[in-house]
């Protein structure tokens, strides 16, 4: 178990939600959570986490719509459904559309935790920890804080670039949304501002990135979604 994994939970019952908080933060887990099928959705597509704990039955939004939009944004994130004992459909139906284990309620929070552990140990690990990633014609180096290119030429990245940069990265192959990036770089509600903001930041990488804005290869444009730091650039 990895003590920086960040578990969302999604639950109504105020009493569940808060003993899971606690378990998984005693466990060294950092919880996230969200009491309503609406505030679920936004939170599951928008934010950064390793493991998603959905309950199916929901008020607003229900789980398995949920966890559809998941599946669809998200085709790899590890997700573990919370069922009502004898809601054996539900568990079939989340396991048909792509959750990874289910637990039934109530449960105790040794399996649980049982439960999290193990899904999130067989589950690809998004890199932590970035050096150096290698782009067409040179690399972004994050210690130096710049790009540097085979012909010798560099380009100083900024605090807000890097913080960009390494999260594109760390989820290279994804389209990011603006809403996404303005939570989980910037920690700022995508409601409460523009995410112009955003397109004039990805502009200025591209050009320290030497990324041809009509053609890049390193940051693309994913029409109707955001932006995606292409999987081949850092190989």
């Amino acid at each position: 178990m990895t003590t920086q994994s960040h578990v969302l939970t999604v639950e109504d019952d105020a009493a569940i939600r808060r003993g899971i908080v606690d378990a998984l933060r005693f466990a060294g887990y950092e919880p996230l959570e969200a009491a309503c099928g609406d505030e679920g959705r936004k939170m599951a597509l928008e934010r950064s986490y390793d493991l998603l704990l959905l309950d199916l039955v929901l008020p607003g939004t229900n789980g398995l719509d949920i966890l559809r939009a998941v599946r669809q944004a998200r085709p790899t994130q590890p997700v573990i459904i919370l069922t009502a004992k004898g809601a054996e459909a539900d568990r079939v139906e989340g396991l048909r559309r792509g959750a990874d284990d289910y637990v039934v309620k109530p449960f105790s929070v040794k399996e649980l935790l049982a439960r999290v552990e193990a899904v999130l140990r067989r589950s690809p690990q998004r890199p932590s920890d970035i050096a150096e990633v290698e782009i067409p014609g040179g690399r972004i180096d994050w210690l130096r804080q710049e790009t540097r290119f085979d012909d010798g030429g560099r380009a100083a990245l900024a605090e807000m670039e890097l913080s960009l940069l390494r999260y594109l990265v760390q989820h290279a192959g994804r389209a990011i949304s603006r809403a996404e990036i303005l939570a989980n770089v910037w920690q700022i509600d995508s409601r409460r501002t523009s995410t112009r903001a955003i397109d004039m930041h990805i502009a200025r990488l591209r050009d320290k990135l030497r990324d041809d804005p009509q053609n890049p290869r390193v940051l693309l444009t994913v029409r109707g979604k955001g932006y995606m730091f292409a999987a081949e650039a850092g190989k």
